[in-house]
């Protein structure tokens, strides 16, 4: 009989082991399998166990309550079931599969497609998840694999020494100076920890572990990709699986058709390109030195307002970068750059004091939002009003007459976003009530206000939920459970 496991690994087995592989990843354009004995065994207790471990990107005891990105699917995928979730999550990378082997329904715990894995049958991909060198802040002279030579390196092992190990040993065939340790008893974290506290050099991690665990680690850079992606799977016993197998497929499929899975990616791990747009040390380095100085103001000012909190230090960010000194070249100053004329409409004596910036552009910013018309509703109304702010409410509605002249809504963002950058061109601000404005400025600006924004809420939901982060790493007196591989050479 053929089981899946050994469906997936056979490359030479005819047109029936073909068939059955298409089959069973193509599942939901197929009639139903019947339900089988597992699938049943499930409904009928009533909860789905899952082998799983604590880490960033897998699952975590947040002060919120249970998170991750694997908790998540397995959560829903429980739902889908219509029973519980029951999560066993105190396992090794290695030993997840030998408990989803002997003892378990489901193993979701960044596992890797390895096919012809003894008693384990695989799903359908989930995403693919890119090698990636990363290294010591000021470590120089590594451009590429060339250079990793000589450098202590450590990795993850997974079962079979798949993963990341697996990369690396593809890389010693045509490297075979190359030389590492592996362990599959830590997590990522402790890795960049050791790169962090100069124990290793480098590490080879996956590049969506690396976007979520590198907040806490400002001294470890991203270096370059190694190798070609693996896909994360779940796993499930061999055992009495097919029907099971095949409605996990179909949950997994579905979301992907529906759009679920991609906004739970981009919820996990799509804000490395944020951290990139504005240098993520910088961004991090002022956010740990700067902003626990002007945080409770923030606070203070968003209770005063209705406004959030984030928002208005995304604000402040995109102003001074949290400067109360700062000045330009046109005479606005303080750390919300207030003119003097908007300074002295709303009661701020001293630009420079924080506490009387802060207060002062959060209620002029209410106040604009209050002016717009009552038929801009929602964010668009917010996005207008942080416009506003930055080029003046006059040009903010000769933006929208221009929207409405070209067929657009003024009473949406994205037509009177399309119609400032006009307001340079003559042709365009000579019909206008007030004229000139680099309106090109205000797209920007509102553009950079919601990326901050979002990274503010991303690093503050991140480090509220991983607190326990350096509680778990081990300490330095701990003794490392790696085993070093030596190069062939």
């Amino acid at each position: 009989m053929l089981t899946p496991s050994r469906l997936f690994s056979a490359r030479t087995g005819g047109y029936i082991a073909c068939a059955a592989v298409f089959l069973l990843v193509m599942l939901p354009t197929f009639p139903l399998l019947p339900e089988g004995k597992k699938l049943r065994a499930i409904k009928q207790r009533g909860f789905l166990t899952v082998h799983t471990r604590t880490s960033p990107t897998i699952y975590y005891a947040g002060r919120r309550g249970p998170a991750g990105f694997e908790y998540e699917l397995a959560r829903r995928f429980a739902d889908h079931l219509g029973v519980s979730l029951n999560l066993e999550a105190n396992h090794h990378l290695d030993d997840v599969l030998p408990a989803v082997r002997h003892r378990g329904d489901l193993g979701a715990a960044g596992l890797v497609l390895t096919p012809a894995t003894p008693g384990i049958s695989f799903t359908r991909p989930i995403i693919d998840m890119q090698p990636l060198l990363v290294y010591r802040r000021g470590l120089h002279g590594i451009g590429g694999p060339e250079d990793l030579a000589g450098l202590e390196i450590g990795t993850l092992r997974g079962a079979k020494g798949a993963g990341t190990a697996a990369t690396l040993r593809e890389l010693q065939k045509e490297y075979p100076a190359l030389s590492w340790k592996e362990s599959g008893e830590l997590e990522v974290a402790d890795l960049l920890a050791q790169v962090e506290n100069s124990d290793l050099d480098a590490a080879v991690v996956f590049a969506h572990q690396f976007r979520v665990n590198r907040l806490f680690f400002k001294n470890v850079e991203r270096g370059f990709p190694l190798g070609k992606p693996s896909s994360l799977v779940w796993a499930v016993p061999d055992r009495h699986n097919l029907a099971f197998l095949g409605e996990a497929n179909r949950f997994l499929d579905d979301l992907q058709q529906s759009g679920e899975l991609k906004k739970l990616v981009e919820r996990y791990f799509g804000h490395d390109d944020y951290l990139e747009y504005v240098g993520t040390r910088t961004f991090l380095d002022h956010l740990d030195s700067r902003l626990p100085r002007y945080r409770a103001l923030f606070q203070q000012a968003a209770r005063d307002t209705g406004f959030d909190w984030q928002l208005l230090a995304a604000v402040g960010y995109q102003e001074s970068h949290w400067d109360p000194d700062a000045v330009s070249p046109t005479g606005v100053r303080g750390l919300m750059m207030l003119t003097s004329p908007t300074a002295k409409e709303v009661g701020v004596t001293n630009r420079r004091n924080p506490a009387q910036s802060i207060d002062g552009g959060t209620r002029y910013l209410r106040q604009l939002e209050q002016r717009l018309p009552k038929s801009i509703t929602g964010d668009d109304r917010l996005f207008m009003a942080l416009a506003a702010y930055n080029v003046g409410l006059g040009h903010l509605l000769d933006a929208r007459d221009l929207a409405q002249r070209r067929g657009g809504d003024p009473d949406r963002w994205r037509d009177v976003r399309d119609a400032l950058p006009l307001l340079q061109q003559r042709q365009w601000y000579e019909k206008t009530r007030y004229g000139y404005a680099r309106g090109g400025e205000p797209v920007i600006y509102v553009r950079n206000i919601r990326r901050y924004y979002e990274m503010l809420q991303y690093v503050e939901r991140s480090r509220q939920q991983f607190f326990q982060l350096d509680r778990n790493l081990p300490s330095d007196e701990t003794l490392m459970p790696f085993d070093l591989v030596l190069p062939l050479n």
